[in-house]
C-alpha cells in the first residue's frame, strides 16, 4: 500500500509543475476555433475565416490586384517593395471592397499548386475586441471556402487553438 500512495504522490508532483504551467500559459492566451469570424478593420469587413497552424503568414482573398507608382512595369515582383499595391476582396457573404496598401514583402509561397510569389500588406484583424497587425498575403480565394486563411503570425504569441471549439462558442 505504501508503494501506491509513493507511486501515486511521485506522479502527483511530477504532473503538477507541468499542468500549471499549462494553465498558466493559456490564461495569457485567447482561446480560438478552427473557424473565426475576425474583421478587417481598414475594409470595416468581417471573414469567415480558418485558422491554420501551418500556415506560416496570413492569406487574404485578393483579385484584380494592380501595383501602382514607379517601377510598376517590372516583371520581378521583389522590385515593387516598398511600392503600393490595390486590389480588389470579396468575403463570403458576398461585399466587396477596393483596399490600398504599401508591399510590404514579396513571399515564396510553396503549395499543391507549386510555387508562386505574392505580396504582402499589413492589415489590422480583430478578433473579440483584440486587434493586430500582421502581414497578409494576396491570394485570389475565391474559388475556396474561406476567403480569410489566418496563419500563424496573427496566432504567435496571443492565441491557442481548440480544434473542438466551434465559431458559436463565442
Amino acid at each position: 500500500m505504501k508503494k501506491v500512495l509513493l507511486s501515486a504522490l511521485i506522479l502527483f508532483s511530477t504532473a503538477s509543475p507541468f499542468v500549471m504551467a499549462g494553465s498558466k500559459v493559456s490564461s495569457d492566451k485567447s482561446i480560438v476555433g478552427q473557424v473565426e469570424t475576425i474583421k478587417i478593420h481598414e475594409l470595416g469587413m468581417d471573414y469567415k475565416a480558418r485558422i491554420d497552424t501551418g500556415a506560416a503568414t496570413t492569406s487574404i482573398n485578393a483579385y484584380d490586384i494592380k501595383v501602382t507608382g514607379e517601377d510598376s512595369d517590372s516583371d520581378d515582383m521583389r522590385d515593387h517593395l516598398g511600392g503600393m499595391v490595390e486590389f480588389k476582396t470579396k468575403n463570403e457573404d458576398g461585399k466587396e471592397a477596393t483596399y490600398k496598401g504599401k508591399i510590404i514583402k514579396v513571399s515564396k509561397i510553396r503549395n499543391a499548386q507549386g510555387v508562386e510569389r505574392r505580396y504582402a500588406v499589413v492589415m489590422d484583424l480583430g478578433w473579440n475586441g483584440q486587434h493586430k497587425a500582421v502581414a497578409v498575403n494576396l491570394r485570389n480565394r475565391s474559388k475556396l471556402d474561406y476567403k480569410l486563411l489566418i496563419g500563424r503570425n496573427w496566432l504567435e504569441g496571443s492565441y491557442l487553438v481548440d480544434v473542438e471549439k466551434s465559431d458559436d462558442d463565442d
